[in-house]
């Protein structure tokens, strides 16, 4: 019999992706931080090449930056994560057009999960028409695809920046004093 335990939070992580970044950044970032906690991981701009799927919508030339935040996130908390990131792209939203894309997520020591409101063969629902996608695995000390991993996330470039991500949160871990699994409560 397994016995069920809450897992230790995960790092959050959002990649934004832009071509108009001047209009809403300064903006943006500093909500951001009050909704997620401060910011401890910033890319600069990586072009985002791999697809044109966003460009009607986004603009050209579009890039991406990667964040990541200090505030440890439950894993059952995608879900508010990813309306929040919805509510906002809404806000900036000029009519049917987004100014940005938020693609909330978080890595733990073994995976990179980010949210998404599609279903899929490969995604597990969570709730409130959120689903979550496994989109890389970590394994002997590097970042594996899967036959789903969007193309833009399957990179060196964007898997360098989720290793050092990745790092500080098992920096973090071994700094921390939350047990490594938390037994769940007893009815």
């Amino acid at each position: 019999m397994s016995i069920p335990k809450i897992p230790v939070p995960g790092r959050t992580f959002l990649s934004v992706l832009s071509a108009r970044w001047d209009e809403f950044w300064p903006e943006l970032r500093p909500r951001l931080a009050t909704l997620l906690g401060e910011i401890d991981y910033e890319s600069q701009p990586i072009p985002f090449t791999q697809t044109s799927y966003y460009d009607p919508e986004l603009g050209t030339p579009i890039t991406r930056r990667i964040l990541s935040f200090d505030r440890p996130l439950p894993l059952d908390g995608l879900v508010e994560v990813k309306l929040a990131t919805n509510e906002l792209e809404e806000k900036w939203s000029e009519g049917d057009k987004r100014l940005f894309n938020l693609d909330p997520g978080y890595i733990t020591q073994e995976r990179l999960i980010l949210a998404t409101g599609k279903n899929f063969s490969h995604r597990v629902y969570l709730s409130k028409g959120i689903w979550a996608d496994l989109t890389l695995i970590f394994h002997k000390g590097d970042w594996f695809d899967l036959p789903w991993t969007f193309p833009d996330y399957a990179t060196p470039e964007i898997k360098k920046h989720l290793t050092a991500v990745r790092a500080m949160y098992k920096a973090g871990l071994a700094h921390s004093t939350t047990p490594k699994d938390t037994p769940c409560p007893k009815v």
